[in-house]
C-alpha cells in the first residue's frame, strides 16, 4: 500500500429581464467575493432534516447568521430532547421511531426566524451530506491535540458553525507509528488491554472530544482495517470490535476507515473481498449505542458506489485522492477530472448514503510541503462548490480555519449555494447538455425548483445557455443567482450567460404560477 500512500503526499454576467430569452451581457469584473455578508437579522441556515438512532444521544446546534445575542426555541419538541435558549443545541436521546415536524425559530433585536425541520428517529444517519473539516490536507500526519482544538475554535468563531459545518476529523497520524524510535509517536500501539494508544501529541483523547462537543460541534477520527495505516500508524487488525467500542468511549461522532494496508491481508480484490473489513467495522459501531457517520475510503475499488450503502456507509470515496495524480498536471485537472467524472454514480446516491469526491481543497493547503494558499484560481474555486454542491458531496473543508479570508468564507459560507447541497431530496445533479468545453448540470430540489449548474472548462469566456427542454420543464421560471443571491427576473425556454474560463455560475429557478383568468 506504499503506493496509495505515495499518492496521497504527492463574473459573472448580467442578463437582462426578458420573457422568453436572456440577454448576454460585457462580462463584468469578478468581484473578490460573490457571496453577500450575511444580514445582521436572524436567519436559520442548514438542513430541513436530521436523522438520529433509537437511543443514541442526540446532538444538534441549529445554525443560525445574525447578530448575537440571539435566544432558540422550538415548537413540537419530541420528548426526550431539550434546547439551550442560549446556544442553539439541541441534545438528549429519543427510544421510539418516528418523523417529528419541529418549528425552530430564532430572534435577536432585528427580528425573528423560523424554519420547519424534521427530526427522523429509525434506521438512517446523515440524511444530507456531512459538513466539516479534515486534517490531511492542510497536515499530513503533522497533527497534535493543540492543533485540533484550533481548528475546532476557528470553525466556531470564524460562523462556519452558523452555516451547518460540524465535523472536525482528525485523520492519520494520531496514534502509535509502528516500528518508529521516536518517542513522542512511536511505542507500543496498544496498552495490556489491547486498547489503542494514541501518542504523545494527543495525551488525551477523551478531553479532546469534549472540548470539540463543548464548542457546539462534533469530532472525527481515522483508521484502517489493515495492520497499518497509509503513513505506518497502527491499524485495527483483529481489533475492530474494540477499537469500535474505544472511539465511542472517548467521545467520537465520526469514523473515516482506509483501506490501506488491508490489502497485505484480503485474500483477493473481489468485491465480496473489498465489502468484509467494512461489514466487520459496520457491525461493531452498530453494538457502540452511539451515531457514528461511517465514511468508507478505499479510492473507488470494486466501484463501491453500488455496494456502499450495502455494507452500511454513510459516504463512499469514489476515486483516489483529489491530489494531484500522475494523470493530471494541475489541481483544476484534477478537481475537474474528479467531480465532472461522478455523472454516471448518481443513482447509488441519497439520504443516508452518498457519494465523496474527496475534500474541498480551497483555502491555506498543504502543497510541496508548504501551507499556501490553493493554487486555484478564483473562478476554478467557485466551478469547485458549485459542483461539489449539485453533487450532494459531503463538503469538507480541508484547509486551514485559521487563515481563513474573506473570499475563503464567502465561498463555504455562501448559505443559499448550501442550500443546494443540504436539500432534503438529495438528488445529485446530473449532466443534461454539454457542446464543447461548456456543461449544463441540474439537480431536481424538494420544494420543485431546480439547481442548474453552468460550467465553462475552456481557457476563454464562453457563452453557457440552460434550455428549459434540456431541464424537462416548460413555461415562466424566476432565475436566482445562488452564489450572488441575487434574482435576474422570470425568464421562458432558456437562460444564457456568459461564464469565465474555468468558471461557474450556480442557478436555482423556480416556477411561475400564473394567476387563473377569471
Amino acid at each position: 500500500m506504499t503506493i496509495l500512500f505515495r499518492k496521497r503526499l504527492v463574473a459573472v454576467a448580467a442578463c437582462a429581464l426578458a420573457v422568453s430569452a436572456c440577454l448576454v451581457l460585457p462580462l463584468a469584473a469578478q468581484p473578490r467575493s460573490l457571496t453577500p455578508k450575511p444580514s445582521p437579522a436572524p436567519r436559520i441556515n442548514g438542513p430541513a432534516i436530521y436523522g438520529c438512532r433509537p437511543g443514541a444521544p442526540f446532538a444538534y446546534t441549529i445554525p443560525a447568521t445574525g447578530e448575537r445575542p440571539m435566544e432558540f426555541s422550538a415548537t413540537g419538541l419530541p420528548s426526550g430532547l431539550m434546547l439551550d435558549p442560549k446556544t442553539g443545541r439541541i441534545s438528549g436521546s429519543m427510544a421510539i421511531k418516528g418523523t417529528y415536524a419541529v418549528k425552530l425559530r430564532a430572534k435577536n433585536a432585528l427580528g425573528v426566524a423560523e424554519k420547519t425541520f424534521r427530526i427522523v428517529v429509525g434506521d438512517q444517519i446523515a440524511l444530507t451530506p456531512p459538513m466539516g473539516w479534515s486534517s490531511w490536507y492542510m497536515a499530513y500526519t503533522n497533527i497534535s491535540d493543540k492543533m485540533i482544538r484550533a481548528q475546532a475554535e476557528a470553525m466556531a468563531s470564524s460562523g462556519l458553525i452558523d452555516h451547518g459545518y460540524t465535523y472536525i476529523n482528525i485523520d492519520d497520524g494520531w496514534n502509535i507509528k509502528l516500528n518508529s524510535n521516536d518517542p513522542v509517536i512511536g511505542g507500543e500501539p496498544r496498552d495490556a488491554g489491547g486498547n489503542l494508544r494514541s501518542n504523545k501529541n494527543f495525551p488525551d483523547m477523551k478531553a479532546l472530544c469534549d472540548t470539540v462537543h463543548g464548542l457546539r460541534l462534533k469530532i472525527g477520527i481515522y483508521i484502517s482495517p489493515g495492520p497499518a495505516t497509509c503513513a505506518g500508524y497502527a491499524g485495527s487488525y483483529d481489533h475492530v470490535e474494540q477499537d469500535a467500542r474505544q472511539f465511542a468511549a472517548w467521545g467520537f461522532d465520526f469514523l473515516k476507515y482506509d483501506w490501506c494496508t488491508y490489502g497485505s491481508v484480503a485474500v483477493d480484490k473481489t468485491v465480496p473481498s473489498l465489502k468484509l473489513p467494512y461489514l466487520v467495522m459496520r457491525s461493531a459501531l452498530d453494538k457502540v449505542g452511539r451515531d457514528i457517520v461511517y465514511n468508507l475510503c478505499q479510492y473507488g475499488m470494486g466501484n463501491v458506489w453500488e455496494w456502499g450503502r450495502e455494507v452500511g456507509g454513510n459516504y463512499w470515496r469514489t476515486t483516489d485522492d483529489l491530489g494531484i495524480q500522475p494523470e493530471d498536471k494541475s489541481l483544476w485537472t484534477s478537481m475537474s477530472r474528479i467531480g465532472f467524472g461522478q455523472a454516471g454514480k448518481e443513482k447509488f446516491s441519497g439520504p443516508g448514503g452518498w457519494n465523496d469526491p474527496d475534500n474541498i481543497l480551497v483555502g491555506s493547503i498543504l502543497w510541496d510541503g508548504k501551507l499556501v494558499p490553493t493554487p486555484l484560481t478564483p473562478d476554478e474555486q467557485y466551478t469547485y462548490l458549485s459542483l461539489w454542491a449539485l453533487l450532494d458531496a459531503p463538503l469538507i473543508f480541508g484547509g486551514d480555519m485559521t487563515q481563513l479570508d474573506d473570499f475563503t468564507l464567502g465561498l463555504l459560507g455562501n448559505d443559499e449555494v448550501i442550500e443546494v447541497n443540504q436539500d432534503a431530496l438529495g438528488k445529485q445533479a446530473v449532466p443534461v447538455a454539454k457542446l464543447n468545453d461548456s456543461e449544463v448540470w441540474a439537480k431536481d430540489m424538494e420544494d420543485g425548483s431546480k439547481a442548474v449548474g453552468l460550467f465553462n472548462r475552456s481557457k476563454s469566456v464562453t457563452t453557457v445557455t440552460a434550455r428549459w427542454e434540456d431541464l424537462g420543464i416548460k413555461g415562466k421560471w424566476k432565475v436566482r443567482d445562488a452564489w450572488r443571491q441575487y434574482d435576474w427576473g422570470v425568464f421562458e425556454n432558456w437562460f444564457t450567460q456568459k461564464v469565465n474560463r474555468h468558471g461557474a455560475v450556480l442557478l436555482r429557478l423556480f416556477p411561475v404560477v400564473e394567476p387563473k383568468r377569471k
